[in-house]
């Protein structure tokens, strides 16, 4: 294990948190991320990115002529086992690259960016949407993370991000209007614990339709949340999680209300929808992993994650709720030590929901 790995370990571990449910949000102690942590997460994409195999394509074949190297039915996003892992993948880059330009692996990203996300490459990737078969491919997990790529672009004031951003518009357009045309035919929202899950995949998007002020996009979801949503209550946060679960129904999609609702109507919302979470007594006990050498278990990793980040999220909106922020940290320490194992299992994803839940942590640090 590298001094930069051991550092990050112990810089993020002595977060650990010890105050009380009572405290003010201003007082809590929450993970912050550093330079030496942005290398060691850095690491994990740059290790993987370009190892082709294993790799799981989840292809549908209308004919022989679609069977290919995974390279050359992705050039842009073939690495880290499977499409979507590849694209948050390439986030985590932008996002680390953005926030500390003085990494010591600055150029060789750059330079992995620029190779990746070329013209040529985003063109395949496009062409691949529009063969027969392909128009779900990654519906909606892949299609919310191409957009949280593009919005990351757009507010990195960079000319390579000016260029990357230029290059990845036309999938970035392909990804807008495959919402555009499926929202309005999805009568069901999709609530499980995995990729599929809609108030996950809304809620990525909505971050990019508010941040481009989309307004086409801005309003399908509002109406899609209002349609899925707006008369839930109680959900069975009891049942939770299931075994191969990285995302919280229940907790993600309170997440995506409190984006979509002003404060006063999200309040009065999840007072019906998950009123035990109100409570200054609530407990949530971090999901537990049987075996990290299991791609499907260690799926559990990330629950604790994405769960911090909602946790994060709702606390933020509703101040009030301090003790929420507690819990979020308590899930984020339990599993941020496995981040950086051997189990390539997790290794090629879990830095991405690590570093979205220390943005999600860091939030909070600009109210002091």
């Amino acid at each position: 294990m590298s001094r930069f790995i051991i550092a990050l370990l112990i810089l993020i571990n002595a977060c650990n948190q010890t105050s009380t449910p009572t405290e003010d949000l201003k007082k809590i102690a929450y993970p912050s991320l550093t330079i030496v942590q942005a290398h060691a997460l850095a690491s994990l994409p740059l290790a993987c990115l370009e190892t082709q195999y294993p790799n799981k394509l989840n292809q549908t074949l209308s004919d022989p002529s679609q069977i290919k190297q995974p390279k050359a039915l992705h050039p842009a996003f073939y690495g880290c086992f499977d499409w979507h892992s590849s694209v948050h993948g390439h986030w985590s880059l932008v996002y680390l690259l953005k926030n500390f330009p003085a990494l010591e692996e600055a150029e060789m990203i750059k330079k992995l960016l620029i190779d990746h996300l070329s013209a040529e490459n985003i063109i395949t990737e496009v062409n691949y949407f529009n063969e027969a078969g392909n128009q779900s491919f990654e519906r909606t997990y892949g299609w919310a993370w191409i957009l949280k790529l593009a919005e990351e672009l757009h507010t990195w004031d960079t000319p390579l991000a000016r260029q990357l951003e230029a290059n990845l518009q036309p999938l970035t357009d392909h990804i807008v209007n495959a919402y555009l045309n499926f929202l309005p035919k999805l009568i069901y929202p999709i609530r499980v614990g995995e990729h599929s899950n809609t108030a996950y995949g809304l809620s990525l998007a909505y971050d990019y339709a508010q941040v481009f002020d989309h307004e086409p996009l801005n309003q399908l979801i509002k109406s899609s949340v209002n349609r899925f949503y707006a008369e839930d209550q109680g959900c069975p946060l009891t049942w939770e999680p299931s075994g191969f679960d990285f995302l919280s129904p229940c907790l993600e999609e309170a997440n995506l209300m409190r984006k979509v609702y002003s404060p006063n109507v999200f309040k009065n919302w999840l007072s019906t929808f998950l009123p035990s979470i109100l409570r200054s007594n609530f407990k949530l006990a971090p999901a537990l992993v049987g075996d990290r050498t299991d791609g499907k278990l260690v799926h559990l990793d990330g629950l604790n994650f994405s769960r911090a980040w909602c946790l994060y999220g709702i606390a933020e909106t509703l101040p009030e709720y301090a003790h929420l922020a507690i819990i979020a940290n308590d899930h984020f320490n339990s599993s941020i030590n496995n981040v950086v194992d051997d189990h390539y299992a997790g290794a090629h994803w879990l830095g991405t929901f690590a570093i979205y839940a220390l943005d999600a942590s860091d939030s909070k640090q600009r109210l002091k």
